[in-house]
């Protein structure tokens, strides 16, 4: 299905698995420090890897509470190409991000200590806390676009009239019949 193109100021951007690659950050961890070697992405085919990896009851919570806690301790690393795209994005438009996470302070350190200062500086951040209540931040922000890992964000949003585009992901594949992009190029051709 194809997108028209998109004006960086009326495109939003979740965080978790389109601007920082969360999933690079779960493995690691789970090896690391928890013993879990050897998972692959491929491996992950539901938003509640609990669901699709064999791992003790809690576990993947408590790394994925590490992360959202210190991104910057747990070694989260950005998207391949995340942040020359939204260098460029940001010298057009402020870029507005929502993220599902409860606390907006470790999104925030986050990324100054991954993009230059006049990059984060132009990025605004709204950690709601609910997977389900994007709709309302989106459309607050006056955004008509929006980019989610998450299949079922994306559906909710489709169905309130925002442009959804799923940022195309294991867990999310075959869950869908909306836009998709795989690359921050892709999303850099549709915006730029």
């Amino acid at each position: 299905m194809p997108v028209p193109r998109i004006h960086p100021a009326e495109i939003g951007f979740d965080f978790d698995g389109v601007i920082a690659d969360t999933v690079e950050a779960f493995i690691r961890l789970a090896c690391e420090q928890y013993g879990h070697c050897g998972i692959r992405p491929e491996q992950i085919t539901d938003f509640a890897v609990e669901e699709c990896l064999s791992m003790e009851a809690g576990l993947a919570d408590a790394i994925f509470l590490d992360i959202l806690r210190d991104s910057v301790g747990t070694g989260l690393l950005p998207m391949p190409g995340a942040v020359e795209v939204l260098g460029d994005l940001s010298r057009q438009a402020q870029v507005k991000v929502v993220t599902a996470r409860p606390e907006v302070q470790p999104v925030h350190t986050w990324l100054r200590a991954v993009f230059p200062a006049p990059v984060w500086e132009r990025i605004q951040v709204v950690a709601m806390g609910d997977h389900d209540d994007k709709t309302r931040h989106v459309k607050e922000l006056g955004l008509s676009a929006f980019i989610d890992d998450r299949a079922e964000t994306c559906m909710q949003l489709h169905r309130a009239g925002i442009t959804a585009i799923v940022f195309s992901q294991p867990w999310n594949r075959d869950r869908h019949t909306l836009p998709s992009v795989r690359t921050w190029a892709e999303i850099r051709d549709l915006c730029l």
